[in-house]
């Protein structure tokens, strides 16, 4: 009888302290989860360029090593979206192929700016279905943005004025930015009085 009783509650102890460990890792795991998925709608004090800013014209690099110009006046007078990603960002991974939709939808250019290693990023393109949208290295860039969520997007009219800054990672976000964009004969309308006066 005794030695059951002992059994018994060798037995229960234990199963309260594997209980205890299985609680606390789950706390911990549910923290990171909680840190991973916090609201992407919230939105960090910004830096950087904002809107209604123009951004200059920089000659950024693809990962091929081709020049590609960003910011300035846009000669074929259509408005840019540049999306801020890098490689370990799942919700950039799962924003792109919307973020590509909606461009294609609306006639924009789509510009990719990585963060982080380039060869992480180098291997994300490589994974990812890019279909001609350039991803470029431009440390100037991020400086000039001083982006500090990802994705974060950037909305450019043809004359290179910054329409909307956004961290977005659903259509409606996507679109809510694009829809900031004056249409392209209204952009190349008011460029033209620009140059006129």
């Amino acid at each position: 009888m005794m030695t059951v009783l002992i059994v018994s509650t060798v037995l229960l102890t234990v199963c309260v302290l594997a209980l205890s460990v299985g609680v606390f890792v789950l706390a911990r795991q549910i923290g990171v989860l909680h840190e991973r998925l916090a609201p992407i709608g919230v939105q960090p004090v910004l830096a950087g360029l904002q809107a209604g800013q123009a951004l200059p014209q920089i000659t950024a690099r693809t990962l091929d090593g081709a020049a590609v110009s960003v910011g300035g006046f846009n000669p074929s007078g259509r408005a840019m979206v540049l999306m801020f990603v890098s490689a370990d960002c799942p919700v950039c991974k799962r924003t792109l192929p919307t973020a590509q939709s909606v461009a294609k939808e609306h006639d924009l250019d789509l510009v990719l700016i990585g963060e982080g290693d380039v060869a992480a990023l180098s291997a994300m393109a490589s994974r990812t279905s890019l279909d001609g949208v350039p991803l470029l290295l431009s440390t100037e860039l991020l400086l000039l943005m001083q982006i500090e969520r990802l994705p974060t997007l950037v909305a450019l009219d043809a004359r290179g004025v910054i329409t909307a800054r956004e961290i977005a990672s659903s259509r409606r976000e996507i679109e809510a930015l694009v829809a900031t964009l004056p249409p392209v004969r209204q952009a190349l309308t008011e460029e033209s009085l620009h140059v006129a006066v």
